[in-house]
């Protein structure tokens, strides 16, 4: 491709919209552009990277011996009905309506959808296991799409779906996909974590997320150094380590007026936070439910509600506080609690000598002591965790840091083929339910997130196995016949070698072109110049900050060995 043919607008300024590196770069090198919040077009240079991201997907998803469909984007609401999911996904999925009234949504995922073929296709164990794949477009209506393709309405994704006769098989067919998944992220040259992680709206037991490490990743990762161990903060395991307890004094009502954060009381007692208790109350599917963690700590509300076996919760409103106990939330303590169940971190159950609230407004509690003090307690793992707390595998310190989702694997068991009754004939033709997993790679996210990965001040660094071009060849100078008459020959030459290489004939200056190749990230860029005239050209790889001399004859094996690294 000659660059006076192509369709590749870069721009000088950063748009005032883009925040993040991935969004400033895709689109001041002219890979997208914006068309509504979340929702981009791809231009030529993006699509080249999205089919090379693809190939990569396709190739190892059918080494692992999935198949690939095709399905519907609009899918009926009674599917979704018959999961139970149409009335609690939320106002992400988009909803509509056919000339018949009847009720439709733009796919946010395709569980139901590949449920439903199976089930009608699938009667015998010898078609299980089976695994089902498909690179679609996904629409969700993000409360505040940002961040360029990193959270968009309209996306790209795979998504696959395993279906085992049981347990045993799902387990198979899991480290199977996870197994895949390493290979396609090996690939592609990223640096990236498998992490444990929380299944959230899609559901099931054990999941992983595939996370590339970057500084504006959103979520945050916590791995040790010494072990394989990593997860996403959300989850992050924390042991129950037994700690020595402190001698017993009796509980002490002092005065606290209008002091009711911890903070606050910390300061007014002259003590340190690690020595006070911080207690929350919640509704949980309609009940009220008391938290008690240490003062410093943040409770985690995913590790509560995977306790709870619940997907509804929220904290208590001031006014049902004050009914459940006369006093401000500020002044709250698990003491006399006998009819509300009490949950309380693993941390608490080792306090004696902490400062509580009293139940009564303005006053606090010294010396608590959780084993004399409190009623019943369910203790459990409820905190965030913090960088610096032990690995919960080798007891190492553990490491913060940023990563960008990318892809994700989950155990979903029965939660979809039983509640659509995806059945089939064991054996003993006995009907049985099928045991599903799910794998998904979001293949636009994943383009954003090697720029995230892979940038400098000149621009992107793709990695050559995912370029939208492999090689860019610039004449100095157009209108010199020897540099253009050379630098076209070595064009020609290396297409006919099976390369993919962009010639910039533009009637431009020489730094003109070299920003622009910078810009776009090729991975070798080869200059045609003054030079030429005695057997002279220049090499340069996108990832190094020199350029070397070289003769013609020389090119062709720098360039081999170059794609052979």
């Amino acid at each position: 491709m000659k660059v006076t043919k192509a369709l590749m607008p870069t721009l000088r300024d950063v748009p005032a919209e883009a925040e993040i590196v991935s969004h400033q770069l895709l689109v001041k090198a002219g890979f997208i552009r914006r068309n509504a919040a979340g929702i981009y077009s791809y231009l030529p240079l993006a699509l080249r990277v999205l089919r090379k991201i693809e190939t990569i997907v396709r190739e190892e998803m059918d080494r692992s011996d999935a198949q690939e469909l095709l399905l519907p984007i609009m899918q009926p609401a009674e599917l979704w009905s018959e999961s139970g999911r149409w009335d609690v996904y939320g106002d992400e999925m988009f909803r509509l309506k056919d000339r018949h009234n009847r009720d439709f949504c733009l796919g946010p995922t395709h569980e139901e959808i590949i449920t439903d073929v199976v089930r009608g296709e699938v009667k015998s164990y010898k078609q299980l296991p089976m695994n089902l794949y498909q690179i679609q477009n996904k629409y969700r209506d993000e409360r505040r799409p940002r961040f360029g393709l990193m959270r968009g309405r309209e996306f790209i994704m795979k998504d696959a779906y395993s279906f085992d006769r049981d347990s045993a098989g799902l387990d198979d067919s899991y480290q199977t996909m996870f197994d895949t998944y390493v290979k396609i992220f090996d690939r592609m040259g990223l640096d990236y974590r498998p992490v444990e992680a929380d299944s959230g709206a899609i559901g099931g037991d054990d999941t992983h997320e595939f996370m590339v490490l970057a500084e504006n990743g959103e979520a945050l990762i916590a791995y040790c150094s010494s072990c394989s161990y990593a997860s996403n903060v959300e989850i992050t395991e924390i042991n129950d380590t037994a700690k020595e307890k402190l001698s017993e004094k009796p509980l002490l009502k002092v005065a606290t007026p209008d002091k009711k954060t911890i903070e606050e009381v910390a300061a007014h007692l002259e003590v340190p936070q690690d020595n006070t208790l911080k207690t929350l109350v919640f509704d949980a599917d309609g009940e009220k439910i008391v938290v008690v963690i240490r003062g410093d700590r943040i409770l985690n509300e995913i590790k509560l509600k995977r306790l709870l076996k619940t997907d509804f919760l929220e904290k208590a409103d001031e006014e049902s506080i004050q009914n459940l106990f006369n006093c401000d939330p500020g002044y709250i303590s698990p003491l006399g609690i006998n009819e509300i169940t009490v949950y309380a971190d693993n941390e608490v159950k080792y306090m004696t000598d902490a400062v509580c609230g009293a139940n009564e407004e303005g006053y606090h509690y010294l010396h608590a002591n959780t084993d004399r003090d409190f009623g019943e307690m369910t203790f459990s793992d409820l905190r965030e965790v913090v960088e610096g707390d032990l690995c919960p595998k080798c007891n190492e310190p553990l490491i913060f840091a940023r990563g960008i989702e990318v892809g994700q694997v989950f155990k979903l068991g029965t939660k979809y083929s039983e509640s659509l009754s995806a059945k089939y004939l064991d054996e003993n033709g006995k009907e049985q339910i099928m045991v599903m997993g799910c794998y998904g790679i979001g293949v636009s996210r994943t383009m954003a997130a090697c720029v995230e990965q892979n940038y400098d001040d000149r621009g992107i660094i793709w990695p050559k196995e995912i370029a939208p071009y492999q090689i860019v060849v610039i004449p100095v100078q157009t209108n010199d016949e020897l540099q253009y008459t050379e630098a076209e020959k070595i064009y020609k030459e290396l297409l006919a070698k099976g390369y993919e290489v962009m010639l910039d004939d533009r009637k431009e200056r020489v730094g003109v072109k070299f920003n622009d190749a910078d810009l776009i990230g090729y991975p070798l860029r080869i200059t045609v110049g003054k030079k030429i005239a005695d057997g002279i050209i220049e090499y340069k790889e996108r990832n190094q900050s020199e350029s070397e001399q070289i003769q013609p004859d020389e090119l062709y094996d720098k360039i081999a060995t170059f794609f052979k690294k």
